[in-house]
């Protein structure tokens, strides 16, 4: 039986020609992903919305938050930890992906290029909901803070070369 091995000359790297490149995507492509991600929550919440009042009926009191204050910062609440449980549960499910990185081919993958896992796709979930967070990813290139705390990038797909 032959060796594969020894046709292989000594200290060559078999997998030199599979060299992971990584190329951040573009402050452009980045904001975009945010804003088609945005709009894709809402439409979510939306529809879920319609389906519950339509199952369950209006409040007497819909409309009047005046006598609530503390309303409006509960159901801000709400809306953040729901929207960090989607963007999680997207990115995990599509290995990296949501509608927005999709649509423009980008992906969220680890610093050496590998695809990130559920717990980190929810880490970056909720780390989009930090105060300022979304200020973070000004200027060029994007390096936001859920990036930095989950030692992620997102990259452009035709540009990078990731492992299989």
């Amino acid at each position: 039986m032959d060796n594969f091995y020894e046709n292989t000359p000594t200290g060559q790297d078999v997998l030199s020609e599979f060299e992971v490149n990584l190329i951040q995507a573009s402050t452009g492509k980045r904001f975009a992903n945010y804003l088609i991600d945005v709009v894709a929550y809402l439409v979510i919440v939306w529809i879920v919305a319609i389906i519950y009042f339509a199952i369950a009926g209006l409040p007497d009191d819909y409309g009047n938050d005046s006598n609530n204050p503390l309303g409006t910062l509960t159901d801000r609440i709400m809306y953040a930890v729901v929207y960090a449980i989607i963007m999680g549960l997207t990115e995990g499910i599509f290995k990296g992906k949501s509608l927005g990185k999709l649509i423009t081919g980008t992906r969220a993958v680890n610093m050496d290029g590998t695809r990130i896992t559920f717990k980190t796709a929810f880490l970056r979930g909720f780390s989009r909901v930090v105060p300022f967070e979304a200020f973070s990813a000004l200027g060029s290139p994007s390096y936001p803070w859920h990036d930095k705390w989950t030692d992620t990038y997102v990259v452009d797909e035709k540009q990078s070369t990731l492992p299989s």
